[in-house]
């Protein structure tokens, strides 16, 4: 199922939480909603489901206007960040909820749970309750339920904001591969760089109810559309006026055209990489980032004057 949102506005009084936001969702792509906490994304992905209504604009799902459908009758699975489940329920009887209110046969709703079971890698945990599960296991009890119904869209509302870093990077791994099986069309919201660029296809960038760009997350890193995706997608320095990537700072020993002064504050190695801080005259910190062997090569030292000079940089219009 394609998702197509035509210019929707949401306000909540007198504040705009959505403003005149335009994209499209093609069938079968995972698609991530980026931004921080206020920029809309929350609430996009509600309207999107039908448990908020625009103020102005359309959703229109597979080609068919939406806007003023129930979320019964959408077709769309959602997963909420605390998992909402039934504590009372067994992770079996959690996952059949959905199948077991439409009234299905009861051997479609067994074939069906089991099926999901082995999915979500939890077919030895069927007769536990949500409190005998780790929160990485919750969340796949989660996913699982908002599967059980086939549902033509999943909804994915910060599905790992409640978890720890190891969980989540665990999580983002095997929803990529979980949307590989499956192919169900999947938009998730989340604040969260790293995560939208290692698990989406697209990443649409929201900014105080605004879209600023959507692109693929290379597109998004490389050709960003304004100063505010640079700096939100990676980090971003100012060097003489423009911004600068820390992987297109460039280190020199001697003074040259466009080159300013800097003393090394520290440097860190991180695996094959090197990040190394650095502090101009005025007292403006910036990052370069280098291979672990060439800081051997340059045999850089903390204190040591440097000067630097982008090879790649961006300057936004205000």
């Amino acid at each position: 199922m394609s998702i197509e949102i035509r210019h929707v506005t949401k306000r909540f009084g007198e504040a705009v939480a959505v403003d005149d936001v335009s994209l499209e969702v093609e069938t079968g792509s995972l698609t991530a909603l980026l931004g921080p906490s206020g920029s809309g994304k929350s609430t996009l992905l509600r309207i999107v489901a039908g448990l908020e209504t625009p103020d102005a604009g359309e959703v229109i799902l597979s080609g068919e206007d939406a806007t003023t459908l129930s979320p019964q009758k959408r077709n769309v699975g959602f997963v909420f960040q605390h998992y909402a489940a039934f504590k009372h329920m067994t992770v079996r009887n959690n996952i059949a909820f959905g199948l077991t209110i439409r009234k299905r046969p009861k051997n479609e709703i067994r074939e069906r749970v089991e099926e999901l079971l082995a999915l979500v890698q939890l077919q030895g945990f069927a007769d536990r309750y949500p409190a005998q599960l780790s929160g990485g296991q919750r969340q796949r009890m989660a996913l699982a339920r908002a599967l059980a119904a086939e549902p033509k869209v999943l909804l994915l509302d910060e599905p790992f904001g409640a978890l720890d870093a190891r969980v989540r990077a665990e999580l983002r791994d095997w929803l990529r591969r979980l949307h590989e099986e499956v192919h169900v069309t999947t938009v998730f919201v989340t604040h969260d760089q790293e995560e939208a660029m290692e698990v989406a296809d697209r990443v649409a960038v929201l900014n105080r109810g605004r879209l600023e760009q959507i692109g693929s997350p290379l597109d998004l890193y490389d050709e960003p559309a304004s100063e505010f995706v640079m700096r939100f997608v990676g980090d971003a320095h100012d060097l003489g006026g423009a911004l600068v990537r820390p992987h297109d700072v460039a280190l020199r020993r001697e003074p040259g055209d466009g080159a300013v002064e800097v003393a090394i504050e520290r440097i860190t190695v991180l695996g094959a990489d090197a990040r190394v801080e650095l502090v101009d005259g005025d007292g403006a910190r910036l990052a370069a980032r280098l291979r672990r062997d060439e800081v051997e090569e340059l045999d850089l030292e903390e204190g040591e004057i440097l000067w630097v000079r982008p090879e790649r940089e961006r300057v936004f219009s205000s």
